[in-house]
């Protein structure tokens, strides 16, 4: 009751937010307001963010510590470390051949009436580190330390699956250890439970100041593109819910209907690191292996993020195409080996898909300046990848215990499911009296 209560607070505190920011931006005086106003409610979803944020390094190295070492042998460590990198990897693809068939067959870039930034202009984005042998390097931590204060997410797992395979090697030695760490997740996700009653004034916030900076009318100018994306977005969701239920049969529906709240938090705020701890903890309650899931999952938020790989081929083929510029079909088949490659482990990275789109066109001569097309709207459509990355990642944890045949019983379905049964269950009748 409390989880719904709290998705009925997220969903209003949404729709105040865009009125609130609707209403600032037609009555502002000027520019320099609207930034000022949203510079200083933006706070709030800042604070938010950042204790989240405070949590995530600590709890990953935890659970995924504790599910190592608890699962025992190597083996079944190196077989579940393959069936889970298979999944991601063909996840991956799917999602970049998605995005790429979309936005061929919608083309939300041709014939475009908006001007188009000059050749040369600077889109302000760093390409950053995208290829192969800087991502190796960064891959691997100097300081585990250093990687918890940047929040480098997957330094943090790779740290740890070391850690974990040591103390599963060290067995009953590294028992004690291994149960303080334990205590230290369950710390983390009570933790989680009060920040989250702060999420609704976060989600207020963060629509009011987007709405109010960006006026409601940019999804009117962007209408085409913004639709196609979640159109796009919409077939991702059928396609990932369909997969889920080849393996996990009906079973998938409710495992959407746990993740619902950590979908809607993701959506709200941008980030599908907001929605992490809660989604941990309903995988648990669907009936995953609490060490599976501690594995999986945080490796799956390095190399499984299906909305910002579909984001990737999308953005930049309607680039492409607001330019002009044919694309062979060659050059798309290779746009996608470079897409596999480069977008692993951004998660870490500011701005992640735009970091990998930047990267991305210049190695097929595409003008950088198209980025500055999408920057005003980037926030929207970063809503839709937040929450599809959530749940590709709840599936593909679910798909794996199933694999493994460590999917249980759901544990807390008792209200809906029996409270009719309860209620029609005649009382007992008593064949004397009841001495007191």
């Amino acid at each position: 009751m409390q989880s719904k209560n709290l998705t009925l607070f997220i969903i209003l505190a949404m729709v105040l937010g865009i009125i609130c920011g609707y209403t600032v931006n037609q009555y502002a005086d000027n520019s320099a307001s609207l930034a000022s106003f949203a510079s200083y409610i933006s706070l709030l979803s800042d604070i938010f963010l950042r204790l989240i944020k405070m949590i995530i390094a600590p709890l990953v190295f935890s659970t995924l510590v504790v599910g190592i070492a608890r699962m025992g042998d190597s083996g079944a460590i190196g077989r579940i470390g393959l069936k889970t990198m298979g999944w991601f990897m063909f996840m991956s693809l799917t999602s970049l051949v998605l995005g790429l068939v979309m936005v061929t067959l919608l083309e939300p870039g041709v014939g475009l009436n908006l001007a188009l930034p000059a050749v040369g202009t600077e889109s302000g984005i760093a390409k950053g580190a995208m290829n192969l042998k800087d991502f190796l390097h960064h891959a691997f931590p100097t300081s585990i330390f250093d990687a918890m204060a940047k929040n480098e997410i997957l330094q943090i797992v790779v740290f740890s699956l070391f850690f974990g395979v040591a103390g599963a090697a060290l067995g009953e030695r590294a028992t004690p250890l291994i149960d303080v760490i334990d205590a230290v997740a369950h710390v983390m996700l009570k933790i989680t439970t009060y920040i989250m009653n702060f999420a609704p004034v976060a989600v207020f916030a963060a629509m009011a100041a987007v709405i109010a900076k960006e006026g409601i009318e940019v999804l009117a100018v962007y209408g085409k593109f913004v639709a196609g994306f979640y159109a796009s977005i919409f077939v991702l969701w059928c396609v990932i819910t369909l997969l889920g239920f080849v393996f996990l049969k009906t079973r998938v529906f409710g495992l959407l209907r746990r993740i619902r709240g950590a979908i809607l938090l993701a959506f709200t705020t941008a980030s599908s690191e907001a929605a992490y701890p809660q989604t941990l903890e309903q995988l648990e309650k669907f009936g995953c292996n609490k060490k599976i899931s501690s594995f999986v999952l945080p490796i799956g938020y390095s190399f499984n993020l299906d909305g910002s790989m579909m984001y990737c081929t999308f953005a930049t083929l309607f680039i492409a195409q607001a330019y002009g510029i044919e694309l062979t079909l060659m050059q798309k088949v290779m746009m996608l080996l470079i897409l596999m490659l480069t977008s692993k482990g951004m998660a870490g990275v500011p701005r992640a898909s735009l970091v990998v789109i930047a990267a991305t066109l210049s190695q097929f001569n595409i003008p950088e300046a198209g980025l500055l097309l999408i920057l005003g709207v980037d926030h929207f459509l970063d809503m839709g990848r937040s929450a599809t990355n959530v749940l590709g990642n709840a599936v593909a944890t679910g798909v794996v215990c199933k694999w493994e045949n460590e999917l249980g019983a759901e544990q807390d379905v008792l209200p809906e499911e029996l409270e009719s049964e309860v209620v029609a269950q005649p009382a007992p009748i008593l064949d004397k009296p009841v001495t007191v």
